[in-house]
């Protein structure tokens, strides 16, 4: 069984930060990409950020600038800092990994239960 936990979530007024956290625990052999997705009511699941194992990230159009992902591979962990928030940042926010459970085998897509981040005008 493989697990994200997920916190950071919570209600700010616009233009405020957030910090987001995300742990994958489990039987892990390795974890390649783990990337953050968002969900506002209404819409579709979007990706927010995403990195690999070596670094390299990915940003949607709509946060570039103002939020951060980061990682630690030993703790197969990330972060995404979220600065200047937006009402348009509302959305229940997902942690999304790539994990590989067995040497050899694929990865497999495993998702956190998601938290709730709500931003005030």
């Amino acid at each position: 069984q493989v697990h994200l936990a997920e916190s950071g979530g919570g209600l700010v007024q616009a233009g405020g930060s957030l910090r987001l956290s995300c742990a994958a625990s489990g039987s892990i052999f390795s974890v390649d990409e783990m990337a953050w997705f968002r969900q506002a009511p209404g819409k579709q699941r979007e990706l927010v950020a995403g990195i690999t194992k070596s670094g390299r990230t990915r940003y949607a159009d709509s946060v570039k600038g103002r939020f951060t992902i980061s990682r630690v591979n030993a703790e197969n962990t990330i972060y995404l800092q979220m600065n200047s928030l937006e009402p348009g940042d509302t959305a229940v926010y997902y942690c999304q990994a790539d994990v590989v459970i067995t040497r050899g085998r694929s990865p497999v897509s495993r998702w956190g239960q998601g938290t709730q981040v709500t931003v005030s005008s």
